[in-house]
């Protein structure tokens, strides 16, 4: 695990200086778009929507789309102007029961590690959480953006979730309309909740998608079912003498640098040495 971001939590006059890792990875295949035919990637133009002509990066700008369909351009130099925070504190704000956080709201996980220095007041902040059952509602400047987070326990771990605004959350537009509900039925359902009881185990559950999908790639690659392109890395097969092709390789600069290789060396050498020969007078 890197560290991607350094900083120190702040509650009261205690300081605990921390390194911040992600907690969670996507495992996930990932597919590129491609010719069927022979494998080749797909690529893509920037093309301006009005007069069909391919822009530059340079030349691209962020534009906000009205409802009406006018269209608001922003210069770099605006959004310069706007609020950005390079704080490197974890501000914790108060500590908060733990059921009246909605799951809803949570974000992004990160793993919090102490410095030498902070492992104390860390232990101290981790066993204060855990004992009275609260997360410590937080602000924190992340990509130089300021977000609400929580602090919470976790395997001896203290982690930080990020949370969405509350106005990020939709509210449902629709109801559920039911009839009379018999009391037969409740305790039907109450019973089939009952044997289905029991403790979350994650590792109960599998991608089975994920895992198909990647048995039928790996039988692809085995019965040669691949396409060979332009871009493919891997080796024909072939043993290469890798001096051999240090050697090429440096060939190959010197002459791109109008430099003698070793062959062409001895051979121009050899012939300065040689007598010119004489002219016979016919």
């Amino acid at each position: 695990m890197r560290a991607i971001w350094k900083g120190a939590v702040s509650f009261g006059l205690v300081n605990v200086p921390v390194k911040l890792y992600s907690a969670t990875e996507s495992h996930d295949v990932t597919f590129r778009q491609v010719h069927a035919k022979d494998g080749g990637r797909i690529k893509y133009q920037r093309v301006c929507s009005l007069d069909g002509e391919e822009v530059e990066y340079a030349d691209i700008a962020k534009g906000y789309e009205t409802e009406d369909g006018e269209m608001v351009i922003l210069s770099d130099e605006d959004l310069a102007e706007l609020p950005v925070s390079s704080s490197r504190e974890i501000s914790v704000e108060k500590f908060v029961p733990s059921d009246q956080i909605d799951p809803m709201l949570f974000e992004k996980s990160y793993y919090l590690e102490p410095e030498k220095s902070g492992a104390k007041p860390y232990a101290l902040l981790r066993q204060a959480l855990q004992d009275s059952d609260r997360m410590a509602v937080v602000t924190v400047a992340l990509r130089q953006r300021t977000s609400i987070a929580v602090l919470r326990v976790r395997d001896d771990v203290i982690v930080l979730q990020t949370m969405m605004w509350p106005d990020e959350i939709r509210q449902p537009d629709f109801s559920v309309e039911v009839g009379e509900i018999k009391d037969a039925e409740v305790k039907m359902a109450d019973l089939l909740v009952q044997t289905l009881a029991g403790d979350f185990d994650p590792e109960e559950f599998e991608d089975d998608y994920a895992t198909a999908l990647e048995a039928l790639v790996e039988a692809k690659i085995e019965g040669g079912e691949v396409k060979r392109t332009p871009t493919t890395t891997k080796s024909s097969g072939e043993v290469v003498d890798l001096l051999a092709a240090l050697q090429r390789s440096v060939e190959a600069a010197k002459a791109s640098r109008g430099e003698d290789t070793e062959d062409e060396a001895p051979a121009k050498k050899r012939a300065a040495k040689k007598p010119a020969k004489k002219k016979v007078a016919s």
